[in-house]
Protein backbone atom coordinates (compact mmCIF):
# COMPACT_ATOMS: atom_id res chain seq x y z
CA UNK A 1 0.00 0.00 0.00
CA UNK A 2 1.37 3.49 -0.84
CA UNK A 3 0.41 7.20 -0.04
CA UNK A 4 0.45 9.97 -2.06
CA UNK A 5 2.29 13.08 -0.76
CA UNK A 6 0.17 15.70 -0.37
CA UNK A 7 3.10 18.27 0.66
CA UNK A 8 6.42 19.17 0.35
CA UNK A 9 9.23 17.01 3.02
CA UNK A 10 9.82 19.61 5.54
CA UNK A 11 13.12 21.54 4.96
CA UNK A 12 15.54 23.88 6.64
CA UNK A 13 17.02 26.95 6.50
CA UNK A 14 19.24 26.03 3.95
CA UNK A 15 16.56 24.70 1.89
CA UNK A 16 15.20 27.70 1.29
CA UNK A 17 15.40 28.58 -2.64
CA UNK A 18 16.99 31.55 -4.23
CA UNK A 19 14.91 33.83 -6.48
CA UNK A 20 16.86 35.74 -9.25
CA UNK A 21 15.72 39.02 -10.79
CA UNK A 22 14.06 37.01 -13.72
CA UNK A 23 11.36 34.95 -11.44
CA UNK A 24 13.76 31.81 -11.39
CA UNK A 25 14.54 29.55 -7.97
CA UNK A 26 17.47 28.26 -7.87
CA UNK A 27 18.11 28.23 -11.69
CA UNK A 28 14.59 26.59 -13.24
CA UNK A 29 11.45 28.76 -13.75
CA UNK A 30 9.21 29.53 -10.06
CA UNK A 31 6.35 27.01 -10.11
CA UNK A 32 8.47 24.15 -11.43
CA UNK A 33 10.68 21.61 -9.58
CA UNK A 34 13.93 19.72 -11.03
CA UNK A 35 14.72 15.93 -10.60
CA UNK A 36 17.55 16.75 -8.18
CA UNK A 37 14.95 18.12 -5.83
CA UNK A 38 12.11 15.45 -6.57
CA UNK A 39 14.78 12.24 -6.02
CA UNK A 40 16.13 14.98 -2.14
CA UNK A 41 12.10 15.28 -1.31
CA UNK A 42 11.60 11.28 -2.04
CA UNK A 43 14.16 10.15 0.52
CA UNK A 44 13.70 13.01 2.85
CA UNK A 45 9.79 11.86 2.75
CA UNK A 46 10.82 8.27 3.28
CA UNK A 47 13.23 8.60 6.46
CA UNK A 48 16.36 8.27 4.31
CA UNK A 49 18.68 10.84 6.19
CA UNK A 50 22.38 9.77 4.88
CA UNK A 51 23.84 8.51 1.82
CA UNK A 52 27.08 6.50 1.48
CA UNK A 53 28.86 7.01 -2.07
CA UNK A 54 31.34 8.87 -4.63
CA UNK A 55 30.50 11.85 -6.23
CA UNK A 56 31.43 12.32 -9.92
CA UNK A 57 29.86 12.74 -13.46
CA UNK A 58 26.55 12.91 -13.30
CA UNK A 59 25.37 12.85 -9.80
CA UNK A 60 28.76 15.30 -8.25
CA UNK A 61 26.26 18.27 -7.80
CA UNK A 62 23.73 15.62 -6.40
CA UNK A 63 25.69 14.58 -3.76
CA UNK A 64 25.81 18.97 -2.71
CA UNK A 65 22.20 19.20 -3.26
CA UNK A 66 21.84 16.36 -0.49
CA UNK A 67 24.18 17.64 1.62
CA UNK A 68 22.27 21.27 1.68
CA UNK A 69 19.48 19.86 1.84
CA UNK A 70 20.25 18.63 5.47
CA UNK A 71 21.05 14.72 4.58
CA UNK A 72 24.19 13.14 5.81
CA UNK A 73 26.72 12.38 2.81
CA UNK A 74 29.34 10.10 3.60
CA UNK A 75 31.92 10.14 0.65
CA UNK A 76 34.40 7.28 0.39
CA UNK A 77 37.42 6.81 -1.78
CA UNK A 78 36.36 4.17 -3.73
CA UNK A 79 32.41 2.88 -3.99
CA UNK A 80 32.82 -1.33 -3.32
CA UNK A 81 33.64 -0.19 0.47
CA UNK A 82 30.83 3.02 0.09
CA UNK A 83 27.83 -0.02 -0.99
CA UNK A 84 28.97 -2.72 2.12
CA UNK A 85 28.27 0.68 4.31
CA UNK A 86 25.17 1.09 2.96
CA UNK A 87 24.50 -2.67 2.77
CA UNK A 88 25.04 -3.41 6.83
CA UNK A 89 23.82 0.29 7.62
CA UNK A 90 20.34 -1.67 6.19
CA UNK A 91 21.28 -4.87 8.73
CA UNK A 92 21.56 -2.61 11.28
CA UNK A 93 18.51 0.07 10.70
CA UNK A 94 15.44 -1.80 8.63
CA UNK A 95 16.14 1.06 6.28
CA UNK A 96 17.46 0.61 2.78
CA UNK A 97 20.85 1.63 2.95
CA UNK A 98 21.65 3.76 -0.19
CA UNK A 99 24.46 3.79 -2.17
CA UNK A 100 25.03 6.46 -4.56
CA UNK A 101 27.41 6.20 -7.27
CA UNK A 102 28.81 7.18 -11.28
CA UNK A 103 27.85 5.58 -14.18
CA UNK A 104 29.89 2.38 -15.48
CA UNK A 105 32.77 1.67 -13.54
CA UNK A 106 31.44 3.44 -10.78
CA UNK A 107 28.39 1.60 -10.55
CA UNK A 108 30.49 -1.74 -11.72
CA UNK A 109 32.45 -1.14 -8.51
CA UNK A 110 29.06 -1.01 -6.42
CA UNK A 111 27.60 -3.90 -8.02
CA UNK A 112 29.82 -6.33 -6.08
CA UNK A 113 28.09 -4.66 -2.72
CA UNK A 114 24.62 -4.94 -3.94
CA UNK A 115 25.30 -8.73 -4.68
CA UNK A 116 26.85 -9.40 -1.75
CA UNK A 117 24.03 -7.22 0.14
CA UNK A 118 21.26 -9.45 -1.99
CA UNK A 119 23.16 -12.53 -0.91
CA UNK A 120 23.27 -12.13 2.67
CA UNK A 121 19.55 -10.71 3.05
CA UNK A 122 20.41 -7.04 3.64
CA UNK A 123 18.43 -4.29 2.43
CA UNK A 124 20.24 -1.61 0.27
CA UNK A 125 19.68 0.28 -2.76
CA UNK A 126 22.49 1.39 -5.24
CA UNK A 127 21.74 4.53 -7.13
CA UNK A 128 23.80 4.86 -9.87
CA UNK A 129 23.74 7.97 -12.84
CA UNK A 130 24.07 6.64 -16.15
CA UNK A 131 24.29 7.64 -19.55
CA UNK A 132 21.04 8.39 -21.79
CA UNK A 133 18.92 5.31 -22.77
CA UNK A 134 18.76 5.89 -26.53
CA UNK A 135 22.34 6.46 -26.77
CA UNK A 136 22.82 2.96 -24.65
CA UNK A 137 20.74 1.25 -27.50
CA UNK A 138 21.98 2.17 -30.22
CA UNK A 139 25.97 1.96 -28.89
CA UNK A 140 26.79 5.36 -30.17
CA UNK A 141 29.57 5.34 -27.61
CA UNK A 142 28.67 7.82 -25.33
CA UNK A 143 30.86 8.30 -21.68
CA UNK A 144 31.06 5.36 -19.50
CA UNK A 145 28.07 3.64 -21.75
CA UNK A 146 26.71 0.66 -21.00
CA UNK A 147 23.44 -1.23 -20.21
CA UNK A 148 23.49 -0.94 -16.07
CA UNK A 149 19.54 -2.29 -15.29
CA UNK A 150 21.03 -5.32 -17.37
CA UNK A 151 23.83 -5.99 -15.20
CA UNK A 152 22.64 -5.34 -12.05
CA UNK A 153 19.05 -7.71 -12.96
CA UNK A 154 20.86 -11.08 -12.23
CA UNK A 155 22.57 -9.94 -9.22
CA UNK A 156 19.61 -8.20 -7.17
CA UNK A 157 15.90 -8.22 -5.63
CA UNK A 158 14.94 -5.70 -8.33
CA UNK A 159 16.11 -3.83 -10.69
CA UNK A 160 14.58 -0.28 -11.96
CA UNK A 161 15.31 2.87 -14.61
CA UNK A 162 13.75 5.90 -14.01
CA UNK A 163 13.21 8.79 -17.39
CA UNK A 164 10.99 10.83 -16.07
CA UNK A 165 11.05 13.52 -13.31
CA UNK A 166 6.80 12.38 -12.60
CA UNK A 167 8.48 8.64 -12.50
CA UNK A 168 10.96 9.58 -9.52
CA UNK A 169 8.64 9.06 -6.76
CA UNK A 170 7.23 5.39 -7.92
CA UNK A 171 10.51 4.80 -9.04
CA UNK A 172 12.10 5.40 -5.07
CA UNK A 173 9.16 3.72 -4.06
CA UNK A 174 10.00 0.69 -5.96
CA UNK A 175 13.07 0.32 -4.84
CA UNK A 176 12.22 1.33 -1.20
CA UNK A 177 9.53 -1.67 -1.21
CA UNK A 178 11.60 -4.28 -2.90
CA UNK A 179 14.46 -3.90 -0.70
CA UNK A 180 12.63 -4.28 2.38
CA UNK A 181 9.87 -6.57 1.57
CA UNK A 182 9.81 -10.24 2.19
CA UNK A 183 13.53 -11.56 2.41
CA UNK A 184 15.28 -8.50 2.22
CA UNK A 185 18.26 -7.81 -0.24
CA UNK A 186 19.69 -5.55 -2.76
CA UNK A 187 17.67 -3.75 -5.35
CA UNK A 188 19.84 -1.00 -8.36
CA UNK A 189 17.54 2.33 -8.91
CA UNK A 190 19.33 3.90 -12.62
CA UNK A 191 18.87 7.60 -13.13
CA UNK A 192 20.03 8.75 -16.27
CA UNK A 193 21.87 11.88 -16.27
CA UNK A 194 18.99 14.08 -18.39
CA UNK A 195 16.37 13.27 -15.45
CA UNK A 196 18.18 15.22 -12.83
CA UNK A 197 17.51 18.86 -14.46
CA UNK A 198 14.10 17.80 -15.88
CA UNK A 199 11.61 19.75 -14.76
CA UNK A 200 7.96 19.73 -14.10
CA UNK A 201 5.04 21.64 -12.33
CA UNK A 202 5.95 21.77 -8.93
CA UNK A 203 2.48 21.55 -7.45
CA UNK A 204 2.02 17.88 -9.70
CA UNK A 205 5.93 17.37 -9.05
CA UNK A 206 5.15 17.04 -5.25
CA UNK A 207 1.74 15.03 -5.22
CA UNK A 208 3.66 12.18 -7.25
CA UNK A 209 6.16 11.11 -4.62
CA UNK A 210 5.30 8.77 -2.83
CA UNK A 211 5.66 8.08 0.54
CA UNK A 212 6.23 3.91 1.43
CA UNK A 213 3.28 2.81 3.89
CA UNK A 214 4.22 -0.77 6.04
CA UNK A 215 6.81 -1.80 3.42
CA UNK A 216 7.67 -5.19 5.36
CA UNK A 217 4.29 -5.99 6.19
CA UNK A 218 4.21 -8.91 9.26
CA UNK A 219 3.62 -12.29 7.49
CA UNK A 220 2.02 -14.59 10.08
CA UNK A 221 2.51 -18.25 10.29
CA UNK A 222 -0.46 -20.53 9.68
CA UNK A 223 -1.63 -22.06 13.58
CA UNK A 224 -1.14 -25.66 11.94
CA UNK A 225 2.38 -24.88 10.82
CA UNK A 226 3.12 -23.60 14.12
CA UNK A 227 1.68 -26.54 16.41
CA UNK A 228 3.51 -29.30 13.72
CA UNK A 229 6.54 -27.65 14.42
CA UNK A 230 6.12 -27.96 18.30
CA UNK A 231 5.24 -30.82 18.42
CA UNK A 232 8.13 -32.02 16.78
CA UNK A 233 10.46 -30.34 19.16
CA UNK A 234 8.57 -31.60 22.23
CA UNK A 235 9.27 -35.85 21.00
CA UNK A 236 12.74 -34.48 20.63
CA UNK A 237 15.34 -36.53 22.90
CA UNK A 238 18.28 -34.12 22.01
CA UNK A 239 16.95 -31.10 20.55
CA UNK A 240 18.80 -27.62 19.49
CA UNK A 241 18.11 -24.62 18.21
CA UNK A 242 20.59 -22.55 15.51
CA UNK A 243 19.92 -18.79 15.64
CA UNK A 244 21.13 -17.25 12.08
CA UNK A 245 21.75 -13.49 11.62
CA UNK A 246 18.37 -13.57 9.80
CA UNK A 247 17.41 -13.64 13.59
CA UNK A 248 19.21 -10.89 14.13
CA UNK A 249 18.12 -8.83 11.57
CA UNK A 250 14.41 -8.91 12.66
CA UNK A 251 15.19 -7.38 15.92
CA UNK A 252 12.87 -9.77 17.85
CA UNK A 253 15.55 -10.11 20.43
CA UNK A 254 13.00 -10.40 23.70
CA UNK A 255 11.03 -13.04 22.20
CA UNK A 256 14.01 -14.94 20.87
CA UNK A 257 15.80 -15.02 24.49
CA UNK A 258 12.02 -16.27 25.96
CA UNK A 259 11.84 -19.61 23.20
CA UNK A 260 14.92 -20.21 24.21
CA UNK A 261 15.35 -20.40 27.97
CA UNK A 262 11.41 -21.15 28.01
CA UNK A 263 12.04 -24.42 26.27
CA UNK A 264 15.57 -24.86 27.62
CA UNK A 265 16.84 -26.08 24.54
CA UNK A 266 20.66 -25.79 23.85
CA UNK A 267 21.72 -23.52 20.79
CA UNK A 268 24.31 -22.47 18.69
CA UNK A 269 24.67 -19.11 17.45
CA UNK A 270 25.84 -18.28 13.61
CA UNK A 271 28.68 -15.50 13.83
CA UNK A 272 26.58 -12.75 13.42
CA UNK A 273 23.73 -13.98 15.32
CA UNK A 274 26.43 -14.01 18.31
CA UNK A 275 25.15 -11.25 21.27
CA UNK A 276 21.29 -12.27 20.54
CA UNK A 277 21.91 -13.84 24.07
CA UNK A 278 25.08 -13.30 25.81
CA UNK A 279 27.58 -15.92 24.75
CA UNK A 280 28.10 -16.81 28.14
CA UNK A 281 24.42 -17.91 28.58
CA UNK A 282 24.43 -21.20 30.39
CA UNK A 283 22.36 -22.63 27.16
CA UNK A 284 24.81 -21.66 24.99
CA UNK A 285 26.06 -24.96 22.97
CA UNK A 286 29.11 -22.72 20.83
CA UNK A 287 31.74 -24.54 22.85
CA UNK A 288 30.42 -28.22 21.58
CA UNK A 289 29.09 -27.32 18.03
CA UNK A 290 31.14 -30.49 17.21
CA UNK A 291 28.97 -32.67 18.96
CA UNK A 292 25.82 -31.33 18.88
CA UNK A 293 25.28 -30.63 15.08
CA UNK A 294 25.86 -34.13 14.69
CA UNK A 295 24.10 -35.64 17.43
CA UNK A 296 21.33 -33.52 17.63
CA UNK A 297 18.02 -35.19 16.27
CA UNK A 298 15.29 -32.57 16.06
CA UNK A 299 16.74 -28.74 14.71
CA UNK A 300 15.08 -25.59 14.90
CA UNK A 301 17.17 -23.12 12.60
CA UNK A 302 15.88 -19.36 13.34
CA UNK A 303 16.80 -16.94 10.25
CA UNK A 304 19.03 -19.39 9.74
CA UNK A 305 19.84 -21.60 5.89
CA UNK A 306 21.19 -24.59 5.27
CA UNK A 307 23.77 -23.45 3.11
CA UNK A 308 27.48 -24.54 3.20
CA UNK A 309 28.14 -22.62 6.42
CA UNK A 310 25.72 -25.39 8.00
CA UNK A 311 27.70 -27.78 5.59
CA UNK A 312 24.26 -27.97 3.56
CA UNK A 313 22.62 -29.62 6.56
CA UNK A 314 24.14 -32.93 5.83
CA UNK A 315 27.73 -35.03 5.51
CA UNK A 316 29.90 -35.77 8.30
CA UNK A 317 29.57 -32.46 10.38
CA UNK A 318 25.80 -33.73 10.89
CA UNK A 319 26.67 -37.10 11.39
CA UNK A 320 26.30 -38.79 7.90
CA UNK A 321 28.76 -41.38 6.64
CA UNK A 322 29.34 -39.44 3.18
CA UNK A 323 29.20 -35.87 2.12
CA UNK A 324 25.79 -37.12 0.28
CA UNK A 325 24.23 -38.53 3.21
CA UNK A 326 21.71 -36.84 4.99
CA UNK A 327 22.32 -38.34 8.64
CA UNK A 328 19.05 -39.34 10.90
CA UNK A 329 17.72 -35.99 12.04
CA UNK A 330 14.32 -33.80 11.91
CA UNK A 331 14.60 -29.92 10.77
CA UNK A 332 12.35 -27.24 11.65
CA UNK A 333 12.63 -24.03 9.83
CA UNK A 334 11.28 -20.53 10.64
CA UNK A 335 12.11 -18.53 7.38
CA UNK A 336 10.15 -16.01 5.75
CA UNK A 337 10.26 -17.70 1.96
CA UNK A 338 8.61 -20.76 1.12
CA UNK A 339 11.19 -21.55 -0.84
CA UNK A 340 13.93 -22.12 1.25
CA UNK A 341 12.52 -25.05 2.76
CA UNK A 342 13.67 -28.22 1.29
CA UNK A 343 16.57 -26.40 -0.54
CA UNK A 344 19.23 -29.06 0.58
CA UNK A 345 17.32 -31.97 2.77
CA UNK A 346 14.16 -32.37 3.81
CA UNK A 347 12.18 -29.78 6.23
CA UNK A 348 10.26 -31.65 8.17
CA UNK A 349 8.29 -28.84 10.02
CA UNK A 350 8.61 -25.45 7.84
CA UNK A 351 7.35 -22.22 9.65
CA UNK A 352 6.88 -19.45 7.24
CA UNK A 353 6.07 -15.88 7.80
CA UNK A 354 8.58 -13.14 9.32
CA UNK A 355 10.65 -14.21 12.09
CA UNK A 356 9.40 -12.22 14.84
CA UNK A 357 5.71 -13.14 13.78
CA UNK A 358 6.74 -16.79 14.00
CA UNK A 359 8.65 -17.03 16.77
CA UNK A 360 6.14 -14.68 18.88
CA UNK A 361 3.38 -17.60 17.63
CA UNK A 362 5.82 -20.59 18.94
CA UNK A 363 6.27 -18.51 22.66
CA UNK A 364 2.97 -18.04 22.98
CA UNK A 365 1.48 -21.74 22.15
CA UNK A 366 4.28 -23.49 24.24
CA UNK A 367 2.15 -23.24 27.05
CA UNK A 368 3.49 -23.76 30.92
CA UNK A 369 3.93 -27.71 30.58
CA UNK A 370 6.65 -27.54 28.62
CA UNK A 371 8.84 -30.50 29.01
CA UNK A 372 12.57 -29.64 29.41
CA UNK A 373 15.21 -31.65 27.06
CA UNK A 374 16.38 -35.02 28.63
CA UNK A 375 19.11 -34.33 31.39
CA UNK A 376 20.98 -36.93 29.38
CA UNK A 377 21.77 -34.60 26.86
CA UNK A 378 22.53 -31.21 28.61
CA UNK A 379 24.57 -33.09 30.63
CA UNK A 380 26.68 -35.01 27.52
CA UNK A 381 26.55 -30.94 26.21
CA UNK A 382 27.83 -29.43 29.45
CA UNK A 383 30.75 -31.71 29.74
CA UNK A 384 32.15 -31.24 26.52
CA UNK A 385 31.62 -27.34 27.06
CA UNK A 386 33.88 -28.02 30.18
CA UNK A 387 36.71 -29.78 28.57
CA UNK A 388 36.61 -27.51 25.31
CA UNK A 389 36.73 -23.79 27.36
CA UNK A 390 39.24 -25.62 29.63
CA UNK A 391 41.46 -25.88 26.21
CA UNK A 392 40.45 -22.76 25.18
CA UNK A 393 41.29 -21.05 28.37
CA UNK A 394 45.17 -22.96 28.62
CA UNK A 395 45.56 -21.45 25.07
CA UNK A 396 44.77 -17.93 26.03
CA UNK A 397 46.71 -17.97 29.18
CA UNK A 398 49.80 -18.34 26.94
CA UNK A 399 52.28 -15.77 26.33
CA UNK A 400 54.66 -16.74 23.26
CA UNK A 401 57.08 -14.48 21.53
CA UNK A 402 55.76 -13.09 19.01
CA UNK A 403 52.20 -12.80 19.67
CA UNK A 404 49.94 -15.12 18.06
CA UNK A 405 46.37 -15.05 17.01
CA UNK A 406 45.26 -16.18 20.38
CA UNK A 407 47.40 -13.73 22.78
CA UNK A 408 46.54 -11.14 20.72
CA UNK A 409 42.70 -11.88 20.41
CA UNK A 410 42.72 -12.51 24.56
CA UNK A 411 43.30 -8.81 24.71
CA UNK A 412 40.13 -8.43 21.90
CA UNK A 413 38.33 -10.35 24.14
CA UNK A 414 39.17 -8.45 27.53
CA UNK A 415 38.45 -5.17 25.78
CA UNK A 416 34.99 -6.25 24.35
CA UNK A 417 33.45 -7.44 27.64
CA UNK A 418 34.83 -3.85 28.94
CA UNK A 419 33.08 -2.32 26.47
CA UNK A 420 29.46 -4.91 25.24
CA UNK A 421 28.16 -1.81 24.06
CA UNK A 422 30.96 -1.75 21.07
CA UNK A 423 30.75 -3.18 17.83
CA UNK A 424 33.12 -5.70 16.51
CA UNK A 425 33.91 -5.77 12.92
CA UNK A 426 35.66 -9.24 11.16
CA UNK A 427 37.17 -10.24 8.27
CA UNK A 428 40.51 -12.08 7.40
CA UNK A 429 40.99 -16.12 7.04
CA UNK A 430 42.26 -17.10 10.01
CA UNK A 431 41.49 -13.29 11.84
CA UNK A 432 37.89 -14.49 11.34
CA UNK A 433 38.08 -17.53 12.16
CA UNK A 434 39.96 -17.45 15.68
CA UNK A 435 38.09 -13.99 16.41
CA UNK A 436 34.88 -15.49 16.22
CA UNK A 437 35.24 -18.07 18.83
CA UNK A 438 37.81 -16.29 21.14
CA UNK A 439 35.78 -13.23 21.40
CA UNK A 440 32.60 -13.58 22.97
CA UNK A 441 29.78 -10.74 22.40
CA UNK A 442 27.08 -9.61 24.79
CA UNK A 443 24.50 -7.84 22.95
CA UNK A 444 22.69 -8.15 19.55
CA UNK A 445 23.93 -7.07 15.97
CA UNK A 446 27.15 -6.27 17.35
CA UNK A 447 29.53 -7.77 15.54
CA UNK A 448 29.26 -7.56 11.84
CA UNK A 449 31.88 -9.58 9.58
CA UNK A 450 31.92 -11.32 6.39
CA UNK A 451 28.85 -12.90 6.24
CA UNK A 452 27.04 -15.79 3.34
CA UNK A 453 30.06 -15.44 1.68
CA UNK A 454 32.74 -14.71 3.32
CA UNK A 455 34.04 -12.29 1.42
CA UNK A 456 36.94 -10.15 2.00
CA UNK A 457 36.95 -6.03 1.43
CA UNK A 458 34.04 -5.47 3.98
CA UNK A 459 35.92 -4.25 6.69
CA UNK A 460 36.02 -0.46 6.22
CA UNK A 461 32.96 -0.15 4.98
CA UNK A 462 31.01 -1.79 7.54
CA UNK A 463 33.26 0.01 9.95
CA UNK A 464 32.37 3.83 8.95
CA UNK A 465 28.59 2.86 8.73
CA UNK A 466 28.69 1.47 12.21
CA UNK A 467 30.49 4.23 13.57
CA UNK A 468 28.00 6.85 11.56
CA UNK A 469 24.09 4.64 12.39
CA UNK A 470 25.19 3.99 15.68
CA UNK A 471 27.59 6.48 17.32
CA UNK A 472 29.01 3.86 19.28
CA UNK A 473 32.61 2.78 19.32
CA UNK A 474 34.00 0.40 16.27
CA UNK A 475 36.64 -2.21 16.83
CA UNK A 476 37.53 -3.99 13.41
CA UNK A 477 39.65 -6.48 13.97
CA UNK A 478 41.47 -7.59 10.43
CA UNK A 479 43.89 -9.76 8.68
CA UNK A 480 46.69 -7.88 7.11
CA UNK A 481 45.44 -9.68 4.04
CA UNK A 482 41.43 -8.52 3.95
CA UNK A 483 42.61 -4.76 5.42
CA UNK A 484 44.35 -4.79 2.17
CA UNK A 485 41.22 -5.01 0.35
CA UNK A 486 40.24 -1.43 1.99
CA UNK A 487 42.66 -0.01 3.83
CA UNK A 488 42.52 3.71 2.04
CA UNK A 489 39.24 4.35 3.64
CA UNK A 490 41.27 5.36 6.99
CA UNK A 491 41.53 8.56 5.42
CA UNK A 492 37.46 8.54 5.54
CA UNK A 493 37.46 7.67 8.56
CA UNK A 494 40.26 10.35 9.94
CA UNK A 495 37.85 13.19 7.24
CA UNK A 496 34.49 12.63 9.32
CA UNK A 497 36.23 11.38 12.85
CA UNK A 498 35.26 7.90 13.73
CA UNK A 499 35.73 6.17 16.84
CA UNK A 500 36.89 3.29 14.89
CA UNK A 501 39.99 1.32 16.47
CA UNK A 502 41.90 -0.94 13.88
CA UNK A 503 43.33 -3.68 14.92
CA UNK A 504 46.01 -5.70 11.97
CA UNK A 505 46.73 -9.16 12.95
CA UNK A 506 49.86 -8.52 10.97
CA UNK A 507 51.75 -12.26 9.79
CA UNK A 508 53.20 -10.89 6.61
CA UNK A 509 50.81 -12.74 4.71
CA UNK A 510 47.76 -14.07 2.87
CA UNK A 511 47.13 -16.65 5.87
CA UNK A 512 50.62 -16.49 6.66
CA UNK A 513 54.07 -15.00 5.79
CA UNK A 514 56.96 -17.55 6.25
CA UNK A 515 55.68 -19.61 2.31
CA UNK A 516 58.73 -19.21 0.33
CA UNK A 517 58.96 -19.18 -3.94
CA UNK A 518 59.33 -22.73 -4.24
CA UNK A 519 60.78 -22.46 -8.35
CA UNK A 520 63.76 -20.50 -6.12
CA UNK A 521 63.39 -17.10 -8.48
CA UNK A 522 63.58 -13.82 -6.99
CA UNK A 523 59.93 -13.31 -6.98
CA UNK A 524 58.21 -13.53 -3.64
CA UNK A 525 55.75 -16.30 -3.21
CA UNK A 526 52.25 -14.98 -4.29
CA UNK A 527 50.90 -15.05 -0.32
CA UNK A 528 53.85 -13.40 1.18
CA UNK A 529 53.72 -9.60 1.73
CA UNK A 530 56.74 -6.90 2.55
CA UNK A 531 58.22 -7.66 5.87
CA UNK A 532 57.79 -5.73 8.63
CA UNK A 533 55.03 -3.40 7.10
CA UNK A 534 54.49 -0.61 9.09
CA UNK A 535 50.54 -0.28 8.48
CA UNK A 536 49.77 2.11 11.85
CA UNK A 537 51.97 4.79 9.66
CA UNK A 538 48.92 5.03 7.30
CA UNK A 539 46.42 6.48 9.91
CA UNK A 540 48.64 8.52 11.20
CA UNK A 541 49.74 10.22 7.21
CA UNK A 542 45.92 11.25 8.21
CA UNK A 543 45.93 12.80 11.28
CA UNK A 544 44.70 9.62 12.94
CA UNK A 545 46.45 7.38 15.66
CA UNK A 546 48.85 5.22 14.53
CA UNK A 547 50.69 2.35 17.08
CA UNK A 548 52.98 -0.65 16.55
CA UNK A 549 51.96 -3.04 19.09
CA UNK A 550 54.49 -6.47 19.34
CA UNK A 551 53.58 -7.41 22.91
CA UNK A 552 50.07 -8.19 24.66
CA UNK A 553 50.38 -5.07 26.84
CA UNK A 554 51.63 -3.54 24.66
CA UNK A 555 48.15 -4.07 22.25
CA UNK A 556 45.96 -3.56 25.44
CA UNK A 557 47.28 0.04 26.32
CA UNK A 558 46.53 1.07 22.77
CA UNK A 559 43.14 -0.27 22.50
CA UNK A 560 42.64 1.43 26.22
CA UNK A 561 43.23 4.40 24.96
CA UNK A 562 41.38 4.15 21.79
CA UNK A 563 38.26 3.28 23.45
CA UNK A 564 38.94 6.50 25.83
CA UNK A 565 39.53 9.18 23.21
CA UNK A 566 37.40 7.81 20.65
CA UNK A 567 39.95 9.08 17.66
CA UNK A 568 40.50 7.50 14.80
CA UNK A 569 43.22 4.66 15.49
CA UNK A 570 44.81 1.55 13.90
CA UNK A 571 46.99 -0.68 15.43
CA UNK A 572 49.49 -2.76 14.10
CA UNK A 573 49.66 -5.82 15.93
CA UNK A 574 52.66 -7.87 15.10
CA UNK A 575 52.20 -11.67 15.38
CA UNK A 576 54.25 -14.83 14.26
CA UNK A 577 54.34 -15.31 10.64
CA UNK A 578 54.33 -18.82 10.91
CA UNK A 579 50.76 -18.27 12.65
CA UNK A 580 47.83 -19.52 10.65
CA UNK A 581 46.41 -22.79 8.08
CA UNK A 582 45.62 -21.84 4.57
CA UNK A 583 42.06 -20.70 3.85
CA UNK A 584 41.54 -20.81 7.62
CA UNK A 585 39.03 -23.43 8.57
CA UNK A 586 37.55 -23.70 5.58
CA UNK A 587 40.44 -25.51 3.82
CA UNK A 588 38.67 -27.66 2.56
CA UNK A 589 37.14 -25.91 0.27
CA UNK A 590 40.38 -25.44 -1.61
CA UNK A 591 41.83 -28.36 -4.38
CA UNK A 592 45.20 -27.38 -4.30
CA UNK A 593 45.19 -27.66 -0.15
CA UNK A 594 43.41 -31.16 -0.45
CA UNK A 595 46.56 -32.33 -2.35
CA UNK A 596 48.94 -31.41 0.15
Amino acid sequence: MVETATKPAATTAEDTPKVTRSGEINGQSQGEIDGFQLIIDALKLNGIDTIFGLPGIPITDLTRKLQRAGLRVISFRHEQNAGYAASIAGFMTQKPGVCLTVSAPGFLNGLTALANATTNCFPMILISGSSEREIVDLQQGDYEEMDQVAIARPHAKAAFRVLHAEDIGVGMARAIRAALSGRPGGVYLDLPAKLFPQTIDAELGRKSLIKVVDPAPRQIPAPDAVQRALELLKSAKRPLIILGKGAAYAQADADIRALVEKTGIPYVPMSMAKGLLPDTHEQSAAAARSYVLPEADVVLLIGARLNWLLSHGKGKTWGGKSPKDWGDRKFVQIDISPQEADSNVPIDAPVVGDIGSCVSAMLGAIGSNWPKPPAEWLNAIAERKIKNVAKMTEALANNPTPMNFHSALNVVRDIVKANPDAILVNEGANALDFTRSIVDMYKPRKRLDVGTWGVMGIGMGFSVAAAVVSGEQVIAVEGDSAFGFSGMEVETLCRYNLPVCIVILNNNGVYRGDEVNTTGGRDPSPLVFVKGARYEKLMEAFGGVGVLATTPAELRSAMQEAMRSRKPTLINAVIDEKAGTESGRITSLNPTAKKK
